[in-house]
């Protein structure tokens, strides 16, 4: 009895001893590698590309969904090398997409696209890196593109809205009809009617607001882009300043919509990159084969991406336990090295389309704005992967 009494001590104060040295051990670690290797906390929008040689997840001859203006080899694009580049963040690993894991985790779910063209890019590339694992059935309608991946009752939606928000061409005060009004404190009316049945949500916007159109707000015009009425007097809020708006309202509404269970992913502003113009004026991408190796001041882009920051930030802290309903996307900073990763004048099959600068110089008609596929936009879709993951 007294020497089990004895033994004892000495068994529990070596434990513990042995355990303090394992704790310290691994606090160390953690230490040593930094706070963002902790899973779950690391910054996957910091990072660098870097060259890849394992190939693209998928190629334009095994995608059967892949559109026409997307497909930049079928085009004629003559180089392959913005093709293998990975996203390598600063402090841990992006992981190569893995669709059978993707569909598996998305089981019986649905995940629904919302915006502009740029959200459709998006889709087009999360299905042909998808239907490499499973061919999807089409079950779209007039009010929305819809595929159902039967193996594991996945679903994958895109609802267009321009402006994420209501918007119509009738007249509204001194802004005349024909002209698009922005209504920048009211909703998408069909976002809003699905919403509920939606597991996660992508929100892309922003291209739209340089277009001409009328911002209408508490019912009077505020602002417009392209148009304003000297009968109005000083305008209140010019496009950038809409946009946030725009982005204010609809996470808003989305975050406390009280059936909606699920999550809302705001995308980041998709960078440009039309040199010497815009679009409309002979804007060029012509040429360009890799990243680059630091982006090109932007005040337009940058502007668009705070406002998008600053209404996340607000929404979250505004809302509390809905706000966490709402993850950020960060996509602006990373695609802003990708000039090489855009159709350019390879946008359709004619074979005397223009693809150089004419003696003039002015470059042919380009797409400087939507990606190739495959391309750099499928690396959206392993950030996005990520981010539901998380």
């Amino acid at each position: 009895m007294s020497l089990s009494v004895k033994k004892a001590p000495a068994v529990a104060g070596g434990t513990q001893q042995w355990l303090s040295t394992i704790v310290m051990s691994v606090v160390a670690l953690l230490l040593t590698l930094g706070p963002t290797h902790v899973q779950g906390s690391c910054d996957i929008f910091r990072g660098k590309w870097v060259p890849d040689s394992s190939g693209p997840l998928y190629t334009s001859s095994s995608c059967p969904s892949i559109t026409r203006a997307e497909n930049c080899q079928a085009n004629g694009r003559p180089d392959k090398g913005y093709e293998n580049w990975r996203w390598k963040p600063e402090r841990c690993a992006l992981p190569r997409f893995d669709a059978r894991k993707f569909l598996k985790m998305m089981r019986g779910k649905t995940l629904a696209f919302a915006g502009d063209s740029i959200a459709q890019n998006q889709m087009d590339s999360l299905l042909c890196i998808l239907s490499q694992a499973d061919t999807p059935i089409n079950l779209s309608d007039r009010r929305m593109s819809k595929w159902i991946f039967n193996s594991t009752s996945t679903t994958i939606i895109r609802i267009w809205s321009a402006w994420l928000l209501h918007n119509s061409k009738e007249a509204v005060g001194i802004a005349p009809e024909g002209l698009n009004k922005v209504f920048l404190d009211v909703p998408d009316k069909t976002l809003m009617e699905f919403l509920p049945s939606f597991d996660v949500l992508v929100l892309s916007s922003g291209h739209w607001f340089v277009t001409p159109s009328a911002y209408i707000l508490n019912g009077k015009v505020v602002g417009g882009q392209g148009w304003w009425s000297l009968q109005a007097g000083k305008m209140q809020m010019n496009n950038i300043d809409a946009f946030g708006a725009s982005t204010e309202t609809i996470i808003t509404a989305v975050v406390t919509n009280p059936n909606f269970k699920g999550i809302a992913i705001l995308r980041t502003y998709s960078p440009d990159h039309y040199e010497r113009g815009a679009w409309n004026v002979g804007g060029s991408c012509t040429g360009k084969v890799k990243p680059l190796d630091k982006a090109v001041k932007d005040g337009f882009i940058d502007a668009m991406y705070g406002k998008q920051i600053a209404a996340f930030k607000k929404v979250v802290k505004n809302y509390g336990k809905q706000g966490s309903k709402l993850k950020l996307m960060s996509i602006t900073e990373p695609f802003a090295l990708r000039v090489d990763g855009h159709p350019g004048p390879y946008t359709n099959l004619d074979p005397n389309k223009k693809t150089q600068r004419g003696p003039d110089g002015r470059p042919p008609s380009q797409d400087c704005l939507h990606w190739c596929m495959p391309g750099p936009i499928d690396t959206w879709n392993e950030m996005l992967f990520e981010t539901i993951r998380r």
